[in-house]
């Protein structure tokens, strides 16, 4: 079956140049705010270069915003306007000073310099062409001031961006079938069987042979052993016994194929404790996922999920690591998301490096805004399984995945989005879609210990340590 089309609308090349007659030092640092339609907003810094320049410095052309659109919404924009209705526009008020690019959009408060709309066509928006809306300088605020007009540059594209999307028939707990959809078709492509390890496994010994040293937590350090690592995991498991905590471990969850082949997992490797006087889990001691593929006849890691419970906003908290291939077993994990959904409502998790350096964190890294195509070059992973190069992965970038996230106590069908960039066989999109099913459970596992769990989840899962 075919990716679903989604639209991105990017926005990229930020740059602001005011008038010779303006004090420089007075425009210490500027930020906007992007709106397009009814989506959340987006704030962006924006870089003050001279007021003769030409152009913003080539060589740091980045993107600073990204609207995702579906093919509903794309339909729904661009249908003929009615009569008095206006064509959608991309709106972007630009602000001075208010904390500069230190505040990034969380809580800036400066000074309106002025306001640019740019009109968006969507009408036309078919297969693979990018629509360029606006690539250069736009006067900011109104032009019967335009000798004085700070000018800003901007660029603005709409570019397609297939995605496959994979929608659970139930609540990952229930072991539900997993269905890719297309518009009103929904066809089956997996199965999830959620299960218990065996309490026999003590201290996750059946699964170390798969785990490297430097997956235990983040103080451990990158060069510590295996055994090492065991010991830290008994000497936790006698500090929980003193302190007679409950906790919940053990829970797993397998992706099978339509053949009944395993493609991909998510296991529980670190149980969810609360902290010391407290009932919830914390973020200095997080429980976590590994979530591993199949190769070589055995799992070998993939990822590592962190979760907690983020007391700040009382939402879960979040961190996934996308982790090395063999040949670089000392090094540390890629950080590719760390955030939190609300825990009332619920929210969605994401993976999106659309804006920002990429994983590898290099300093000339900065996404180029002429060449940006959509979610990236693809992955180094190939559909043999085999991998190239230092990491598994290091070209994600763009859109990855995002899955949506019951709140707490709600029935929970995550519906899972991925770029169809990076999935280049069945293994890779089950890995996503058993990351989907961890961070959901994740959830219910982050729920106040004064909370009994929902029943498919307490068999062998809360236990009383003595």
């Amino acid at each position: 079956m075919d990716p679903c089309q989604f639209v991105q609308i990017v926005i990229g090349n930020l740059a602001i140049r005011f008038p010779s007659t303006s004090d420089p030092g007075s425009n210490p640092g500027c930020y906007c705010k992007i709106r397009f339609s009814d989506f959340p907003h987006q704030s962006a810094a924006v870089p003050v270069i001279p007021h003769d320049a030409n152009h913003p410095d080539g060589s740091v052309q980045t993107v600073s915003a990204c609207f995702n659109l579906t093919k509903t919404d794309v339909d729904r924009l661009a249908r003929p306007a009615a009569k008095g209705n206006r064509r959608p526009m991309l709106k972007i008020d630009v602000y001075s000073g208010g904390g500069g690019a230190k505040g990034c959009g969380f809580g800036w408060s400066g000074k309106l310099v002025g306001r640019v709309a740019v009109p968006v066509e969507l009408s036309q928006q078919e297969g693979n062409k990018v629509r360029v809306m606006q690539n250069g300088w736009v006067l900011v605020g109104e032009r019967k001031k335009k000798r004085l007009n700070p000018q800003l540059y901007l660029s603005v594209k709409a570019q397609p961006d297939p995605r496959f999307v994979f929608e659970f028939d139930g609540e990952p707990e229930c072991s539900p079938q997993v269905f890719q959809v297309q518009g009103n078709i929904r066809q089956p492509v997996f199965t999830c069987k959620f299960s218990f390890r065996h309490s026999g496994d003590r201290n996750l010994g059946s699964w170390l042979k798969f785990v490297p040293p430097f997956l235990n937590s983040s103080t451990m350090s990158e060069t510590s052993t295996s055994r090492s690592w065991l010991s830290s995991l008994k000497a936790d498991k006698a500090h929980q016994r003193r302190a007679q905590v409950k906790e919940r471990k053990g829970w797993s969850i397998t992706i099978h194929d339509l053949s009944g082949s395993p493609v991909a997992a998510a296991s529980m490797v670190t149980p969810f404790v609360p902290s010391q006087g407290s009932d919830w889990v914390s973020r200095s001691n997080p429980g976590a996922w590994l979530i591993l593929r199949p190769g070589d006849g055995t799992w070998k890691p993939w990822g590592r999920l962190e979760a907690w419970r983020d007391s700040s906003c009382d939402g879960l908290g979040y961190r996934f690591e996308l982790l090395p291939d063999a040949g670089v077993m000392g090094s540390a994990g890629i950080t590719l998301t760390q955030a939190s959904v609300p825990t009332r409502p619920g929210g969605k998790f994401t993976i999106d490096i659309t804006t920002g350096t990429s994983p590898a964190g290099s300093p000339n890294s900065s996404f180029d805004f002429a060449s940006w195509t959509g979610s990236g070059s693809g992955s180094s992973t190939t559909s043999s399984g085999s991998e190239t190069g230092w990491w598994p992965g290091l070209m994600y970038k763009g859109f990855v995945m995002s899955s949506t996230v019951g709140g707490e106590g709600r029935v929970s069908k995550p519906v899972v989005e991925v770029g169809s960039q990076h999935v280049t066989c069945t293994e890779d999109a089950a890995a996503f879609v058993a990351l989907s099913a961890a961070v959901d459970l994740s959830m219910d596992a982050c729920r106040p210990f004064s909370h009994k769990l929902r029943t498919e989840l307490r068999r062998q899962s809360e236990e009383f340590v003595v």
